[in-house]
């Protein structure tokens, strides 16, 4: 069903503005070199511009604030990434086992549902000081997939989950993994907790999901890559695959015996008898009984027949893959997407791949590194990527508002971010931990058909979710957000106190929004729409005693500034 942005719902502050989505992604990177001598004079500091900031802030939070800008400009890129690499994030867990006994002081037999955890969600993307981790928790929830939208994955469950993910954003990746192949969640998810081991007699055979997925999605993908993430070819030019289906097989039985934590192990606690609330949030525990014994070949590693300890024969495959040659760039060019571009050169990622094989001191895995390797990249902090074809991404519809909250100081009344499912493609069609299936909301490697794009070959994950639909619902829910608030009885809203100190000066306020939205990269063209339509908009004379008029002219000229920015093409693309 075709739907239309509703101008006629459109308040005083808010003139009709078409929306037209396209993506010029953009590239670059930088060079440079030094003049010969015996005694060079040191090299100052370089100076960084409140743009270079913002662009950073874009790339590596959920949005730049006025005080983040600061600390980028007097910390430097790497200080600033520093400091951030050692702050931890608030835990979800915690958020919603007290949200449920507040909503216990009302109604004893209330229940956590996932509108519990999109509250931490926006919370702590909004106002947490670990921004970086925050969005890095975000990137590796959309490679390492679970969703709510599976009945069966429990709220805290759930919360777990993403707190690991947190917890783990700048540890080791093979870390990480194990405890992603342990989560209960991903058990129930990709359905391999409770796995038992084969069965001649009955024809069972152990459950491949979690199996194939580990290696398509979370790990090496299904073709053989080169370091710079380019796909390696046989002699006949064909892509060369990384897996067969015996290795998925094989490697399923390695992912049998393991299901719920228990104190005391039991047949029935294997099933989900007897389950308390540790059982949801812990890692799985083998059950020796029903794992399989049969030998076990994959990825050209052979574990021999016999053996009952499963745990052992789970780090094997889990150390198998983690050296696997296609880890490193499988998994930074993700990263690299869904922080910095679509198409990131095979330079870029090879220059990440490479600090992934060995951060320095030999180490492999270092997430640490690896993030801090995509950030200082050439590629990513060359200012004048707005002029390059190849080099940008479509912004994420959460991170869009995520943006406007920490741009505009939005806060919640209540406290709680009362901001529940915006999944729906007439709301943002996107919500955290909430993807239709574990391919995520889009896959790494979309190309939109009949395209530019798919034309010179290039990539635009997020453009899966983009169609007339999404265009008219965010521009709808940005409108509402941005006008009145947004959530249950408007809980998130802004005063845009700055924006209004500055709105009688449409120039000055629309430099503000290229500063907060376009880290200071607003087109001339867009620039003189906003500052004519700021304009249309009469502040009277003061006469001392109508202020309260001048007052609300004053908000309409901010925020129909804030609006036009943030459903321009210029917005949506993140450069």
């Amino acid at each position: 069903m075709r739907k239309t942005i509703h101008f006629s719902r459109l308040r005083a502050w808010a003139l009709p503005v078409a929306l037209v989505i396209g993506l010029t992604s953009c590239g670059g990177g930088g060079g440079g070199g030094s003049d010969g001598g015996t005694t060079p004079p040191p090299t100052p500091a370089p100076v960084i511009s409140d743009a270079d900031a913002a662009k950073l802030l874009t790339q590596a939070t959920f949005g730049p604030t006025d005080a983040e800008i600061d600390s980028v400009k007097s910390l430097g890129y790497a200080g600033w990434i520093n400091a951030q690499l050692a702050l931890q994030s608030s835990s979800h867990l915690a958020y919603t086992d007290n949200r449920l006994a507040q909503l216990r002081l009302t109604n004893p037999a209330a229940t956590l549902g996932p509108n519990q955890f999109y509250e931490s969600f926006w919370l702590y993307s909004a106002t947490g000081q670990a921004q970086l981790r925050e969005r890095v928790k975000l990137a590796l929830s959309e490679i390492f997939v679970i969703s709510l939208t599976d009945a069966n994955i429990d709220v805290r469950g759930a919360a777990s989950y993403y707190d690991m993910l947190g917890a783990n954003a700048f540890g080791n990746y093979r870390t990480l993994l194990e405890q992603v192949s342990l989560h209960p969640m991903m058990g129930i998810y990709l359905t391999h907790l409770a796995n038992q081991k084969e069965d001649p007699a009955t024809g069972r055979t152990p459950d491949e999901n979690y199996a194939r997925e580990v290696m398509q999605l979370m790990s090496i993908g299904v073709q053989e890559l080169n370091v710079d993430g380019t796909v390696r070819r046989d002699a006949n030019g064909a892509a060369i695959p990384t897996y067969t289906p015996a290795d998925i097989s094989n490697l399923a039985r390695v992912f049998t015996g393991f299901s719920w934590y228990a104190a005391t192990p039991t047949n029935s606690t294997f099933v989900g008898g007897g389950r308390n609330n540790d059982s949801y949030v812990r890692s799985m525990i083998l059950y020796p009984q029903f794992h399989s014994t049969s030998a076990k070949t994959f990825l050209g590693v052979t574990l021999p027949a016999g053996s009952t300890d499963g745990v052992a024969e789970l780090k094997t495959a889990l150390d198998t893959i983690f050296n696997n040659v296609n880890v490193p760039p499988f998994i930074c060019k993700q990263l690299i997407q869904r922080l910095v571009t679509s198409n990131p050169s095979a330079g870029y990622v090879s220059r990440c791949s490479t600090a992934f094989i060995n951060n320095g001191s030999g180490v492999r895995g270092d997430l640490a590194v690896v993030v801090r390797t995509i950030l200082l990249d050439a590629e990513a902090r060359d200012i004048n990527s707005t002029s390059s074809a190849t080099f940008g991404k479509v912004r994420e519809p959460v991170i869009r508002m995520t943006n406007w909250m920490r741009a505009f100081g939005a806060t919640s009344v209540s406290g709680n971010y009362l901001l529940n499912s915006t999944s729906a493609n007439t709301s943002l069609g996107q919500s955290a931990l909430a993807s239709p299936s574990v391919f995520n909301f889009f896959r790494p490697g979309y190309v939109p058909p009949n395209t530019r794009l798919g034309a010179q070959n290039l990539l635009a994950p997020e453009f899966q979710i983009v169609d007339e639909v999404t265009v008219a619902g965010y521009a709808n829910t940005m409108q509402t957000a941005i006008g009145t608030g947004i959530g249950t009885g408007s809980d998130v809203r802004s005063a845009y106190t700055r924006e209004v100190a500055i709105a009688a000066d449409a120039n000055a306020l629309t430099d503000r929004m290229s500063r907060m939205l376009l880290y200071g990269q607003m087109s001339s063209t867009l620039r003189a729409r906003i500052v004519e339509s700021v304009n249309s908009i009469a502040v009277p004379a003061a006469t001392g005693s109508n202020q309260a008029t001048i007052d609300t002219a004053l908000l309409n000229r901010s925020r129909l500034a804030v609006y036009m920015t943030m459903v321009s093409p210029e917005y949506l693309v993140q450069r």
